[in-house]
């Protein structure tokens, strides 16, 4: 089995100089790897910007018309995290192929990741938190619209809730939409998923990992997914400037192990986003980040 992963140099780009988003890990994730020999550079695909009538099965008309032609208004650019630009639109539309290629290649047996994404706080109509276009929900969007698969499950275990994602799937019986994260966190009104998971503040490795083997396999037998669109934020670490829990680097990767070797047993196509991370060394970030794609190698490839 193969593992293919979604990058383009642009994701570090395109945001103002100074921005407290970490945009050195979307360079040094692949460098790490490639320097250590976990991937080679054949493993990488670049994504085409994603099409607009694919992000119409997900996103308005109405918000995607304004979105990319820089129509939102300050307040609207505000609530998304920075200021808008033709080319951050671009980049958020190769992330989101990404995301949808990389499930493709899931369906056919191949392993895929996405070195940026999992931008779970995109809604239907506006963008909040760093996220403009849901990349998960537009792919899960489609696999439903072309028939590829009829029962979808997204782990979703970024510290903040998954709430765009809960929204766009509220109605939505074929997707399951599982969020595990800081109860006192952002987003401060949550949306309901099919199961949250509150954590409190400080909650660390064993516990953590105790409620996630417990709700996960709850999740999977409710569901039977035909695919698992993993949402793999490192914002969990007790590092994290915005995480506040206590989950070590070895806990967050013993999490994803769990997720890994679930998928692996029971036969059930992943496809991973990175989400979230903000602790105050990138190098803390990137290794954690990197830990992700050596579990994905060891376990599929």
């Amino acid at each position: 089995m193969a593992i293919r992963v979604a990058w383009a140099e642009n994701y570090a780009h395109h945001l103002p100089e100074g921005h407290r988003f970490p945009m050195e890990k979307y360079n040094l994730i692949p460098e790490q790897l490639l320097f250590e020999g976990t991937l080679q550079k054949e493993d990488f695909f670049t994504p085409e910007p994603i099409e607009e009538d694919i992000i119409l099965l997900t996103h308005s008309q109405e918000y995607w018309k304004r979105l990319k032609n820089l129509e939102l208004s300050h307040r609207e650019q505000r609530a998304s995290g920075f200021p808008h630009n033709a080319d951050l639109i671009h980049r958020e539309q190769m992330i989101s192929r990404g995301t949808l290629d990389g499930a493709l290649m899931a369906l056919e047996g191949t392993m895929s990741l996405n070195v940026a994404g999992g931008t779970h706080h995109a809604f239907y109509d506006r963008g909040e938190g760093f996220c403009l276009l849901n990349d998960m929900a537009m792919a899960a969007n489609y696999l439903l619209k072309v028939g590829k698969v009829s029962r979808i499950l997204f782990v979703d275990l970024d510290v903040h809730q998954g709430n765009g994602s809960a929204q766009i799937f509220e109605q939505e019986p074929r997707v399951f939409t599982f969020s595990m994260h800081g109860r006192k966190n952002y987003p401060f009104h949550k949306q309901r998923s099919d199961l949250d998971v509150e954590l409190e503040d400080g909650t660390e490795d064993e516990e953590y990992l105790a409620l996630l083997n417990t709700h996960l396999q709850v999740c999977i037998d409710r569901q039977k997914p035909e695919i698992i669109f993993f949402q793999s934020g490192v914002d969990v670490l007790a590092t994290d400037k915005l995480g506040k829990l206590g989950v070590s680097k070895e806990g967050c990767k013993a999490r994803d192990e769990m997720v890994f070797e679930r998928c692996k047993k029971l036969g059930i196509p992943i496809q991973v986003s990175m989400g979230g991370g903000y602790s105050k060394r990138v190098a803390d970030i990137v290794e954690a980040h990197a830990n992700t794609f050596r579990l994905a190698h060891r376990f599929f490839a």
